[in-house]
């Protein structure tokens, strides 16, 4: 419960800064609130926002978008043996899964702990982030110029701050530092959106790289 609220709440506070940056890109209350509400992902909506308001095509924003909740679907994967959840139940939860639920859970020694552990952190994070999404929008005519605070920052910050704890192995943070270089290198050469894409292009290159590599040592360890 201790982990579970304090995961919630402070990171569905961020979701003020969603509906600020939303706003700031044109997109209007309605639409704002509906993304918090149906996407739910922060990395997702912060990805599409993002593009939007640097000139980029809708079908770009919404694949960069998609491609980063792609992970939500292994999460799923990973979650379902853990928590077990009745049939019914599940469709529900699925709206659940993204990071901070499954970082919560997984943490948890029993079942029982991380069904507690997923259904407060989505419970909570849940309401807030539609709360605040909706004071952000509704705020943001009040702030001026959005851009000037900085705000669409904090969505992936928070994001970077859940990812790197996990970047235990050597291929974990090949990955990771490869997507920054891809995704850096090709920021001022590629439209708003098309950069995300390319950057996901490290995980399959290092998995192949790193079969290779096995490959040969199996290989050499045969003769």
């Amino acid at each position: 419960m201790r982990d579970a609220l304090g995961v919630g709440i402070a990171v569905g506070l961020s979701g003020f800064a969603f509906g600020v940056t939303s706003a700031g890109a044109g997109l209007t209350v309605l639409q704002t609130c509906a993304l918090s509400l149906l996407v739910f992902t922060g990395a997702s909506q912060f990805a599409l926002v993002g593009a939007l308001a640097a000139g980029g095509n809708p079908l770009t924003a919404a694949a960069g978008a998609f491609f980063l909740g792609v992970r939500n679907a292994f999460y799923g994967l990973r979650l379902s043996q853990l928590l077990r959840l009745p049939g019914p139940v599940r469709p529900f939860a699925a709206q659940w899964v993204i990071d901070e639920t499954t970082a919560v859970a997984l943490a948890q020694p029993t079942r029982r702990g991380a069904r507690i552990g997923f259904t407060v952190t989505g419970v909570t994070l849940y309401v807030l982030w539609n709360l605040t999404t909706l004071g952000g929008a509704l705020g943001a005519e009040a702030l001026g110029d959005t851009s000037a605070w900085g705000l669409d920052a904090a969505g992936p910050a928070v994001f970077l701050a859940l990812l790197a704890p996990m970047l235990r192995t050597a291929t974990e943070r090949a990955v990771a530092g490869i997507a920054v270089v891809l995704g850096l290198g090709f920021l001022p050469v590629l439209p708003a959106g098309v950069p995300v894409l390319v950057a996901a292009l490290a995980a399959p290159a290092v998995v192949w790289l790193e079969g290779r590599r096995l490959g040969a040592r199996r290989k050499g360890t045969d003769r």
